[in-house]
């Protein structure tokens, strides 16, 4: 049975990106094969790095490109895929200069100019600057028609946004109507405190969290920080699911399997 229109593609396979660290061989592997009781249906395209794309030759499958260096090195990835018939799906690029966030997104927008490729382009802003400049970059970003990408998690307890500035950086996209995804961390659908310790957000949450802000409803921080499973579950009858994913696009997880089974321990899909 076909996936809701709410869950459908909101996986990107990242399992060659820690923790999960698959080989990549194994990963592409895995993606290949995944059947729809696997959640074939659940998962969008396959992350990988720019350095990886020699090795994936002859895969068959959307992919993901996160560009390892600069804004300079943008157009080599494109370029890649069209010479090995790879189905580029999508240019992911981190924002590194932490002084001049505006600049370095004006930097990624020139090159751009250079590449010849109508997919999505995903600019990851730096989760700490200057006052301003993160407002500034995503308005830039904004004007060019990209895309943000947010990094909700990683291997310390400083990579996990507080709810409020998660809260702040999906508002900041909604008020430029620019699309988002996630990466990292969001392994389960609900808020909870890994076996890492640390306190992970939940995919479910943010969708709801995102919809409400969209309607314009009270305390998102609130519907970002509910732990309790039956009363998210609650809440995402309180809105339309569907349409938060105008906005929240997709999340990255190096597993697919942890958050299938979460969404089916909640009944959302079967």
């Amino acid at each position: 049975m076909p996936l809701d229109d709410a869950w459908a593609g909101l996986v990107d396979d990242a399992a060659i990106f820690p923790p999960g660290d698959a080989p990549l061989q194994d990963a592409t592997a895995a993606y290949a094969a995944r059947s729809a009781d696997e959640g074939a249906g659940l998962v969008g395209t396959f992350v990988l790095k720019d350095t990886d794309l020699p090795q994936v030759r002859g895969f068959d499958g959307p992919l993901s490109v996160v560009v390892t260096g600069g804004a300079g090195q943008i157009a080599g990835p494109a370029a890649l895929c069209a010479k090995l018939g790879l189905d580029l799906a999508g240019i992911e690029v981190a924002v590194r200069d932490l002084d001049d966030p505006a600049g370095n997104v004006r930097r990624v927008v020139a090159a751009l100019r250079e590449v010849e490729t109508e997919v999505p382009v995903y600019v990851e802003l730096p989760a700490t600057q200057a006052e301003g400049g993160w407002l500034a970059a995503a308005d830039l970003v904004a004007e060019a028609e990209l895309l943000l990408k947010f990094r909700t998690g990683g291997l310390e307890a400083s990579a996990f946004p507080a709810a409020e500035v998660l809260v702040g950086w999906i508002d900041a996209a909604l008020d430029r109507e620019t699309p988002f995804k996630c990466t990292a961390g969001l392994h389960n659908a609900v808020r909870h405190t890994g076996a890492d310790g640390f306190e992970h957000h939940g995919f479910v949450n943010v969708l709801v969290a995102t919809q409400r802000l969209f309607d314009g409803m009270p305390d998102p921080v609130a519907d970002l920080e509910e732990r309790d499973p039956a009363e998210l579950l609650e809440r995402t009858k309180e809105v339309d699911l569907v349409k938060a994913r105008r906005w929240f696009t997709s999340f990255g997880s190096c597993s697919v399997a942890e958050p299938l089974a979460d969404l089916r321990k909640l009944g959302l899909v079967a």
